[in-house]
């Protein structure tokens, strides 16, 4: 059976949306979930660095809110007050991760060429399509290789354009060091890319092996 597809009914506000789902209504549940899903999965992502752990933190994350969102009061934007309860949840996950590592001993994209050019509305290029897919695994590996502190920070910030004062909301901390950590942490991310592109620079237009061989061959040919 195909998934539910339809864009969330743009009339519901937070408040009204809320109170259908602490009503019980299962579509608008589903409607607040496609709603915030891209934004509290990176949020969670952010945290844990791992696909699967983010997805079971959301899932979790999710169930707590069904529970709780009769207190839900508005006065706060209903993605902030997910944000909190998926952030608190991820932080949970981490902290038992840790304590069973301690204990041992011992971390939806289309498919390329499906995606469009937004600059002229043609196809993209297979080829400008897996660069492009290259350039965001890179950017994405930088990213879950900054500190917690400032990880976080930058997603919800710089990912999700959250304003400084959303995010401090969602993460209980106050603005300024919202500021401070995001400033921080792109300055880290600027060289930890700065010395990526720096190492694949001593790689760039390699010339020995088939390239050399082919050259030599074909002067020799000539002579």
């Amino acid at each position: 059976m195909q998934p539910d597809l339809k864009p969330p009914p743009p009339g519901w506000s937070d408040a009204e949306l809320a109170h259908r789902v602490a009503a019980g209504e299962r579509e608008a549940f589903t409607v607040l979930m496609r709603r915030h899903n891209r934004s509290l999965y990176r949020a969670a992502r952010s945290i844990l660095r791992d696909d699967a752990e983010a997805e079971d933190a959301l899932q979790d994350a999710y169930l707590l809110a069904f529970g709780a969102i009769g207190q839900y009061r508005a006065d706060a934007k209903l993605g902030t007050w997910l944000t909190r309860i998926v952030v608190n949840e991820a932080l949970a996950r981490a902290r038992r991760g840790r304590r069973r590592a301690e204990v041992i001993q011992l971390d939806g994209m289309a498919e390329p060429g499906e995606e469009q050019d937004m600059s002229n509305g043609e196809r993209e290029s297979p080829e400008n399509a897996a660069m492009r897919a290259q350039m965001r695994l890179l950017l994405e590996q930088s990213i879950d290789q900054l500190p917690d502190a400032f990880r976080t920070v930058f997603v919800l910030r710089a990912v999700e354009e959250m304003s400084g004062e959303e995010v401090a909301a969602c993460l209980g901390i106050p603005e300024a060091t919202v500021r401070s950590r995001f400033f921080r942490a792109r300055s880290l991310l600027r060289a930890a890319l700065a010395q990526r592109v720096d190492v694949a620079l001593e790689d760039a237009f390699a010339f020995d092996g088939e390239r050399c061989d082919r050259i030599v061959a074909g002067v020799l040919a000539r002579l």
